[in-house]
This record gives C-alpha cells, sequence and structure tokens, in this order.
C-alpha cells in the first residue's frame, strides 16, 4: 500500500480554492501545517481515500472546496457551469483501512 505522501490526487483545482482549502487547514491545524499542504496528495474526496486503501477517522469533519460542472441542456443544448461542493479529507484525517 502506498503512503499518503505517495498518492496522488484527482486534484484540478484553482489558485482560489487552493487558498480556500489551506485557510481551512491552517484554522484547524496551524500555520505550519497550511504552509506543508500540497493539494495533490493531502486533501482528497472520500472516495478517492478509500480506492487507496485509507478510511477516515470516524467523527472527522470534511473541508470544503467548490468545483464548477459543465451541464447541457437537454432541449436547447445550451451549456452552462454549475457550482458544487466537494468534501475533502486532509492526510491527517485518514488512516489505513485494516
Amino acid at each position: 500500500m502506498l503512503s499518503v505522501k505517495e498518492l496522488v490526487s484527482p486534484y484540478r483545482g484553482s489558485e482560489k480554492t487552493y487558498e480556500m482549502v489551506k485557510d481551512q487547514i491552517e484554522e484547524r491545524w496551524g500555520e505550519e501545517c497550511a504552509e506543508e499542504f500540497d493539494p495533490t496528495c493531502d486533501a482528497m474526496p472520500y472516495a478517492s481515500w478509500v480506492a487507496y486503501g485509507y478510511q477516515v477517522r470516524k467523527g472527522q469533519k470534511s473541508l470544503k472546496s467548490i468545483t464548477f460542472i459543465d451541464s447541457k441542456d437537454a432541449t436547447t443544448g445550451e451549456v452552462r457551469k454549475i457550482k458544487r461542493t466537494v468534501n475533502l479529507f486532509h492526510r491527517r484525517q485518514v488512516e489505513k483501512a485494516p
């Protein structure tokens, strides 16, 4: 099983979403942890952690991020962007699954 630092997340976020998550990390675990934050391996959605053989510790609260998805209207064919909240968990919130 890969260590947490060897995992690569499906992160495709912007600088703004990076800063949003980094600020939440600083609030919870301090400035030092926030400065070390690497979005490509430190925070992922629940399903990604599970896919890599990790589980989120009981009672952990997710970090909030946003993403935009394209939605095509079935009648007009018009494509529009829809804002969605993404729940992420930091590597400090997970452990290897038994």
